[in-house]
């Protein structure tokens, strides 16, 4: 949901009209096993939100198919970003967008999960895995770090109160990324940008005196 208000005012002139948008290819970070029509689809929400309403040739929009069984959808997709790519190291995104919940987890990389702990012990390999959600008791398809890391630039939008305290652990707290999984997220080369509200930026302001 964070970055619905995004996506509208991206939809929108000035944006529409300067954006390149017919050399713009889209790509998820995550998305949840629920079929394209669901509410609680993500591309549903960005096709809503945003794709109906700038001029992105469909072909250049490469979705996640939350509707197949979980496995198959993140086998099949990273098939796709690996041929899309023409690479074997990792893909080059030139700008990854993340939202971060108030549990510190990032894309579908959830605290204490079987995905995050192959990332802390460095032995992931995929880049883009099945994660199974407990709080949701349900599956979810995520990009890995390996791609989030390989990105040009790297954009978190974190909004609302009831982050403000995660927020400062993940920037300011000990490195705990089993935890706190957003930790994780450390370009190798390229930007990494926060972008965030008042009210989630609450603690950090009280830290540096703002």
């Amino acid at each position: 949901s964070t970055p619905l208000d995004l996506y509208r005012v991206l939809s929108r002139a000035p944006y529409l009209n300067e954006i390149p948008w017919p050399q713009v290819h889209f790509f998820w970070g995550d998305e949840r096993c629920v079929p394209e029509d669901s509410p609680r689809s993500n591309y549903g929400m960005a096709r809503q939100s945003l794709l109906q309403r700038v001029p992105v040739p469909p072909g250049q929009v490469h979705r996640i198919h939350g509707e197949d069984p979980p496995l198959e959808a993140a086998e099949a997709y990273e098939a796709g970003l690996r041929e899309f790519f023409q690479t074997g190291r990792s893909p080059g995104f030139d700008l990854v967008l993340l939202g971060m919940g108030s549990d510190g987890h990032t894309a579908s990389l959830f605290p204490e999960s079987e995905a995050v702990e192959l990332e802390v012990r460095a032995a992931q390999q995929r880049w883009v895995t099945a994660n199974f959600a407990e709080k949701e008791q349900a599956w979810r398809v995520t990009l890995t770090t390996i791609p989030i890391n390989a990105a040009a630039r790297v954009v978190f939008l974190v909004t609302g109160q009831e982050k403000a305290e995660t927020l400062q652990a993940v920037i300011n707290g000990p490195r705990q990324p089993r935890r706190l999984p957003a930790q994780l997220i450390r370009p190798v080369e390229g930007e990494l940008v926060w972008m965030v509200d008042a009210e989630a930026a609450r603690l950090l302001a009280e830290r540096s005196g703002i």
